[in-house]
């Protein structure tokens, strides 16, 4: 996990290393301030009679304290910098090393893991890692060194009067570990909230229409404070568990204070000041205070990192995640053409699922065939197609395009050849002109108009104050379905594909516009294959070909005519829809 995550530091190592450097020079002198600060008080303590003396002890002694705590203050605030830099552009690196992982994942490894737990892993727990990482390269190494420097200089200048130490820090380690072991677990349920609590605003924010339907907000805020009463509730049982460091920290403090003093006021009387004299007194107190608050710090970051722990594997689970689709040794550049073939093809979700949702599909379509797709709710009908692009890999058999199986291309070249309007259209914030442009970045004002005429949404777009240049809001919310539905088969178009699949794309367009669209495609892309995924039989009637899918398996193909006669499935919802008056005569 450790190896995984430092891939991602990258460029931040010389931030990294400074920080520890000047980190340790800060430790070296808060080490050695006491030590002076004692040796003026001897001084002082000593030269008590002599004026001049005392006065040239505190300016000599006093400098070099100013001094020290001048450079201190440098080091403290360039080690500062360097961490914030450092921390702030591993966190930068480790967001988009994800975010890449993310868009080479195929459809099965995103269904691996939701939405919202990607977003949370992006976000909350990427700056739970950073804290962490910022910790680490400061605080973890200041607060060991500075433990270490001090009880070293402890048992240096004051001998037997260190050993309170050995009382108080025992004591100190124990209770804090105790609190972190017993803050942990309701840390790490928080994070598995976060996705329910991300989940309930996605699912709201993009349901909203559907919410203030059927009234249901009373009910989101319901559901939404559930969530997020789990994150306060485990939060605060946490949260008052460490609050306990401080009355510990304090106790231990104070124990070690009137230690020393008691002991040290003890040794000062019987040894006459030549054992442990006031300077000494001094200079432990300090050091007790700087070794208590070290261990104090350590037990935060302690806290911070076990808490950071499940964030790490969250985010690793991410950057390991193999993509299931991977572009062969030696790829294939080019399609030849639009011709599709299914060879005895059976296809599952999952390698564990018990049903194929595609079994033993025998198909050949001939490049710039139209063929339509029908079938039930259920019927694979989106699982056939996905299988051309390569969103998905057959289970079983192969796919060929162009007369290559599909596994032997380079998957963007392939892509770029096969153009897909997905059930669920979606657009993007931004003009027409930039969406459309998702088709073919360096499509030309012409091609965008003739793409939308095609689509038949040019109509509708020159009714817009700006035209082309009307700014989409996000997921498309200020277009109707149907101007979507265009606006995303024009974006298809301008990739000039080999393959064009409609899935179900023009359930939202009346059956003139749907009827419109599907002429233009006869008359102006002739070469290009089209296959139509639609419930109406209207969209399907004059296809070259008709497939008809049933349960994940061929139930029929034929055109329109010939599955009147001897397709049953086709004969039903024919006589459904004609007898409703759905279909457009």
């Amino acid at each position: 996990m450790i190896k995984t995550l430092a891939k991602s530091i990258r460029e931040n190592k010389l931030p990294s290393i400074l920080t520890l450097i000047f980190i340790m020079g800060e430790v070296l002198i808060e080490a050695v301030i006491p030590f002076l600060t004692a040796d003026m008080v001897n001084s002082l303590t000593e030269s008590e009679s002599n004026p001049e003396l005392i006065m040239s002890t505190v300016l000599k002694t006093g400098g070099m304290l100013v001094a020290l705590a001048l450079l201190s203050l440098a080091c403290g605030g360039i080690a500062a910098i360097t961490c914030a830099k450092a921390s702030a552009g591993f966190a930068k690196n480790l967001r988009r090393d994800m975010f890449c992982r993310i868009q080479r994942f195929s459809f099965s490894n995103i269904d691996k893991f939701s939405s919202t737990s990607l977003v949370t892993r992006l976000t909350t727990d990427i700056t739970h890692v950073q804290m962490s990482y910022m910790m680490i390269i400061r605080t973890a190494i200041r607060s060991p060194m500075l433990l270490i420097f001090s009880v070293v200089m402890a048992y240096t200048m004051g001998g037997a009067l260190a050993t309170s130490f050995v009382v108080v820090i025992p004591v100190l380690i124990f209770g804090l570990l105790l609190i972190s072991r017993k803050a942990m677990p309701a840390f790490r349920r928080v994070f598995k909230k976060y996705d329910k609590l991300n989940e309930s605003i996605e699912e709201n924010v993009r349901g909203m229409r559907v919410v203030k339907g059927f009234s249901r907000e009373d009910y989101e805020k319901q559901k939404f404070a559930s969530a997020s009463d789990g994150i306060a509730n485990d939060f605060t049982k946490a949260e008052r568990i460490v609050a306990l460091n401080s009355p510990i920290m304090q106790f231990c403090m104070y124990f070690n204070t009137v230690m020393i003093l008691f002991l040290g006021s003890y040794l000062v009387i019987t040894s006459s000041g030549l054992t442990v004299n006031v300077g000494h007194i001094s200079a432990m107190l300090t050091y007790g205070v700087q070794i208590l608050m070290s261990l104090m710090m350590l037990s935060m970051i302690y806290v911070m990192i076990t808490m950071s722990l499940e964030s790490m594997k969250r985010i690793c689970e991410v950057l390991n995640e193999e993509p299931n689709l991977k572009n062969p040794e030696n790829p294939v550049m080019d399609v030849k053409d639009g011709s599709i073939k299914f060879q005895k093809v059976s296809f599952k979700y999952n390698e564990n699922a018990k049903k194929f949702a595609l079994e033993n599909i025998q198909l050949s379509i001939e490049s710039g065939m139209t063929v339509g797709v029908i079938g039930g709710t259920g019927s694979s009908k989106s699982s056939l197609v996905q299988l051309i692009p390569r969103l998905y890999d057959t289970t079983e058999g192969e796919v060929l395009v162009g007369g290559v199986n599909v596994k032997e291309y380079d998957i963007k070249t392939l892509r770029d050849n096969v153009a897909m309007v997905l059930q669920k259209n979606e657009l993007f914030s931004g003009t027409i002109k930039e969406n459309l442009r998702w088709g073919n970045e360096n499509a030309t004002d012409e091609e965008i108009v003739e793409a939308c005429k095609l689509a038949q949404a040019d109509e509708f777009v020159t009714t817009f104050a700006d035209g082309y240049d009307t700014y989409i809001e996000q997921g498309g919310t200020n277009v109707s379905g149907g101007q979507k539905q265009r606006l995303c088969i024009a974006r298809a178009l301008l990739k000039k594909p080999k393959i064009l699949i409609l899935d179900d794309s023009t359930s939202a367009v009346d059956t003139k516009t749907d009827a419109l669209i599907r002429k233009g495609f006869k008359k102006y892309i002739p070469q290009t294959t089209k296959i139509i995924i639609a419930q109406r039989i209207a969209s399907v009637e004059d296809a070259d070909m008709i497939i008809v899918l049933d349960n994940g398996k061929i139930d029929n193909v034929g055109k329109h005519n010939e599955l009147l006669k001897n397709c049953q499935i086709y004969q039903e919802v024919y006589e459904q829809q004609t007898s409703g008056g759905e279909r457009d005569e």
